[in-house]
């Protein structure tokens, strides 16, 4: 896969990964990049992925021809749960040789594709298969989200961890404000603790921070 496909997880469900996607989807754009978002496989969904509508909401564009043509968002599963259990429960299994069709469709039209996961880096994609190896296996850059939630450095340095051990390159460590939890002093001193953490752990990273967004 080409360069341009940056892979966006994060801490858990809940942090916000569709507000980030659509948001750093939106800057780009703003910097003058053709860029799409995709998602991997949506799960709690039936015909059209609540995620991609979401990116576009924040993006300021209705669908485009590769939304209608369902390429953004290849896998879509009934049951909002992992996607192995969804695939499970649904009844068939996740076609991840058509994913990867639609990715590199988009990365051949695009300046950028980012690509949504589900979930944090070890969410189950099937029995054997994990979210993080699936990026390690494709060598995508990884855009990882966290906010300033209790709990957020545990899970944000436990991900990186397990990032760093299979070599996965960090383009971008996203701090979402975003987020229900509104403790200012959590939110500064956790802001603060990531961001030396990657600075030292990660140097290449860029630091970008998700803004609360009114739709």
């Amino acid at each position: 896969m080409k360069e341009n496909v940056f892979f966006v997880s994060g801490i858990d469900t809940n942090v916000g990964k569709s507000y980030a996607t659509g948001h750093i989807a939106r800057m780009w754009m703003d910097e003058g990049y053709t860029v799409i978002t995709q998602k991997l496989v949506q799960t709690g969904n039936h015909d059209v992925s609540e995620d991609i509508e979401l990116h576009r909401k924040i993006m300021g564009m209705g669908f485009t021809a590769d939304d209608v043509s369902k390429t953004t968002m290849p896998e879509i599963f009934s049951y909002p749960c992992s996607p192995h259990l969804a695939a499970k429960i649904d009844g068939r299994d996740i076609d991840f040789a058509h994913i990867e069709r639609c990715t590199r469709l988009l990365s051949d039209k695009y300046d950028r594709v980012l690509l949504e996961g589900a979930g944090g880096l070890m969410v189950p994609l099937t029995e054997d298969l994990f979210t993080i190896d699936y990026i390690k296996r494709h060598d995508y850059r990884l855009i990882f989200v966290t906010s300033g939630k209790l709990g957020s450095i545990n899970h944000t340095v436990l991900s990186l961890e397990a990032v760093k051990k299979r070599g996965i390159r960090v383009a971008m460590l996203a701090y979402n404000l975003h987020c229900d939890e509104k403790d200012s002093i959590i939110y500064d001193d956790t802001f603060d603790f990531i961001k030396g953490y990657v600075k030292l752990e990660f140097p290449e990273a860029e630091l970008a921070v998700i803004p609360e967004i009114t739709l």
